[in-house]
């Protein structure tokens, strides 16, 4: 069973809360699926373009100094690496992933949300367009 709590509107699964305790990190539980639209932010105009279009996304700069992307992945399956822990927080669509080091797959639909350790790496495979957020750190 990948969730182990639910917080706010959205659920935390266990990966979640055991990267946040291995790299001290603050949880997001506020933050995710708490609202539709973020307010007083800057927006970087070019786009993020990846593996040929397939995943396109927006850096979402905050006055806090923290930064999201907003993106959408077309139906594929792609291998995404990390620098700094993410928090993957599922907006609409469905998907499979698998973190590296793991056996097996987790399906995750909107209203969910996974963690990806820094300098890690996860497969995932798009059932239908899949409208994301990232939180970085």
């Amino acid at each position: 069973m990948p969730f182990s709590k639910k917080f706010c509107c959205g659920r935390v699964s266990s990966l979640y809360l055991r990267t946040l305790a291995a790299h001290r990190l603050r949880p997001l539980f506020i933050a995710l699926s708490a609202m539709s639209q973020f307010e007083n932010v800057s927006v970087l105009k070019k786009a993020n373009v990846y593996f040929g279009g397939q995943c396109i996304s927006h850096t979402v700069l905050f006055a806090d100094g923290s930064k999201k992307s907003v993106g959408v992945i077309l139906p594929s399956q792609l291998t995404f690496g990390t620098q700094a822990a993410e928090v993957m927080e599922l907006i609409e669509g469905r998907c499979r992933v698998r973190l590296k080091g793991e056996p097996g797959w987790k399906d995750y639909t909107g209203g969910q949300s996974f963690a990806v350790p820094a300098n890690s790496s996860f497969e995932i495979e798009t059932l239908d367009a899949l409208h994301y957020v990232c939180h970085f750190g």
